[in-house]
Order: structure tokens, then C-alpha cells, then sequence
């Protein structure tokens, strides 16, 4: 049977959705599934309703689902917003002793997060990582895939290790107790494990492998990972990556850089790309070849890099 599976990760600012949300794609992408990702959320530190989609499956997937099968609720926000969404014989995980009489439709499954994480690995703020240990015990996954990423992901040492046993706290938790009947069931692939990838880093991988040796960008978002990335890996690959005053004179050193023979690049978004026309009008007058990444912004004028109420 083919898999097509989608997990919701949800909750506030601060309270690693995002964490979680990468390293559920990353280990079931290191699982061999074919993985599609995406995320919402707020300009803040603290608060605010953020959610991260991770949908799955054993063929390749383009496109995020319109229903949930799995959602990790870090806060009962989450629940209300989202529980709607649910698929049939879908399943809410969620924080046991955070949030109570809760009913209604739709599989519930309560497990005490805070309370695992503080116990088993000695901090509420792995809290997140129980609730991922949890869900891939729900869904039938290999633990020691989800090991081996931790690992991998907060460099060894105790944090790595506070966070294994964070995760397979959830797991066991979840083993025991869990008597529900989830239908989605992440079986081993037996294929090869799959990269993962974010936008930026398929843009600046691909720069690499066609040759690019020279960028200059002016950080906006949501293209600074880009000029990150290859700076990053500069000397490695022989590219010099500048960081110049604004985007006029970034988009003129590409330039320059195209007419001494070198293949190049630029990087902008929103108003960024309207100061760079004059300069693409001298790539275009002078017929030299530069490379553009335009980030594209909702909204209009210099658009909207972070969320606002025009929705």
C-alpha cells in the first residue's frame, strides 16, 4: 500500500516548532521518503501562532496536502485553529496537563510532554522533542533513525544526548499508552536515504555546480540564506562572496564580475531588485551575462516580509 502521509507541527513562537518541524522532515526523509515542507509564522520571539507542514510519501511529492493526519499541538491554539483540518482517522498529539477537557471528534491523544521532558531528560524545553519521539512511535517509525538524526543535528555531547532521551521518552510513552488506531503507518522504505533541502539551499547548490565562483548581496529577506550559504562554503569551492553597501552596488559588482569573464551573482527581493534595474540595464547594454535570484514577497510596494493584519 502507498503511503501519503502530512503531520502539522503547531504552536507558539519560542516553542521550537520549527525544530521539530526540520527534524521530522529530515529523519523521514532520511528514511527514504520523498518529503514536502513548509511553514508559517509569526515576526516574533515569543507568542504568537506558528505552524510547520511536513507531508510524506514513497513517491515524489510537489505540494503540501489540504488535510492533517497528524498534528502536533504544543498549545491548545493550535487545537482550535487546526482540528478542523483532521483527516478521517487522523490523530492530535498533544500536552496531557497543559490541556485538559478537551472532546469532541477526532483520534486525542494526550501525552504529558512537560512532564516527560523534565523527568527524562532534565529540561521543559525538550518538551518538543517528546511530542516528535511520540508522534513517530503513533506512526510506526524506526527510533533509531530519529537517534541517529538528533545526534547529527545538536553535534553530540549532552545536548544531543538530553534530546535522545527526550525523544524516546515520547516514544516509549506513546508505546504503552497509545491505544488508538492510526491508520498511516511510515513502514522502511528499503530505498536510499533522500537529501533535504530547503529553497535557498537548492538555489546556492545548484550556483555551485554550474560554476558560480562570485557573489555579492545586500541581506533582505528572504534571500540572505542564499549569500549565507555560499559564503559559507567559499573557500572550499573558490568563491569569493561580498557584502556590499546597498543592492546598487551589489548588482554592479555582478556585473563587473560577468564582464572580466567570471560566472556570477546577485541576490534580492521586493525594493531591492527595483534599485538594481539601472544595473541590469548595463548587463543588458552591454550584453554581459549575470544571474539574478529574485525572493519573491507577498503583497505590494516593498511587499511583506513579515506578517501584518492586510491578510
Amino acid at each position: 500500500m502507498s503511503v501519503d502521509i502530512n503531520f502539522m507541527v503547531g504552536g507558539e513562537a519560542g516553542q521550537g516548532v520549527q525544530s521539530v518541524g526540520y527534524l521530522l522532515a529530515k529523519v523521514l526523509a532520511r528514511g527514504g521518503y520523498h518529503v514536502f515542507a513548509d511553514q508559517d509564522l509569526e515576526s516574533r520571539v515569543r507568542g504568537g501562532h506558528n505552524f510547520f507542514r511536513v507531508r510524506a510519501k514513497d513517491s515524489k511529492v510537489s505540494a503540501p496536502a489540504d488535510k492533517v493526519d497528524m498534528l502536533l499541538a504544543l498549545n491548545l491554539e493550535t487545537i482550535d485553529l487546526h482540528r478542523g483540518e483532521i483527516s478521517t482517522g487522523g490523530v492530535i498529539i498533544f500536552d496531557s496537563e497543559k490541556v485538559q477537557d478537551i472532546s469532541g471528534e477526532g483520534n486525542l491523544f494526550g501525552v504529558p510532554l512537560n512532564k516527560l521532558a523534565e523527568e527524562q531528560a532534565g529540561g521543559r524545553i525538550m518538551a518538543n522533542t517528546v511530542s516528535l519521539g511520540a508522534a513517530l512511535c503513533v506512526a510506526d517509525y524506526d527510533f533509531s533513525i530519529l537517534e541517529k538524526v538528533l545526534k547529527e543535528y545538536f553535534g553530540g555531547g549532552d545536548k544531543a544526548e538530553s534530546n535522545v532521551k527526550a525523544a524516546a521518552a515520547g516514544y516509549r510513552f506513546a508505546k504503552d499508552n497509545y491505544r488508538g488506531n492510526f491508520k498511516f503507518k511510515l513502514n522502511n522504505t528499503g530505498g536510499m536515504p533522500l537529501m533535504l533541502l530547503n529553497g535557498a539551499e537548492a538555489i546556492s547548490v545548484g550556483a555551485i555546480a554550474a560554476g558560480c565562483k562570485f557573489i555579492s548581496a545586500y541581506p533582505m529577506t528572504p534571500i540572505t540564506p542564499v549569500l549565507e550559504y555560499l559564503a559559507g562554503r567559499a573557500a572550499e569551492y573558490g568563491i569569493i562572496a561580498v557584502q556590499p553597501e546597498d543592492e546598487i552596488a551589489a548588482v554592479n559588482m555582478a556585473v563587473g564580475a560577468g564582464y572580466a569573464g567570471v560566472r556570477s551573482m546577485t541576490a534580492t527581493s521586493g525594493s531591492g531588485f527595483c534599485l538594481m534595474v539601472e544595473g541590469l540595464g548595463l548587463s543588458g547594454i552591454t550584453e554581459t551575462p549575470v544571474v539574478i535570484v529574485l525572493g519573491q514577497r507577498p503583497g505590494p510596494a516593498v511587499g511583506l516580509p513579515t506578517r501584518t493584519e492586510q491578510g
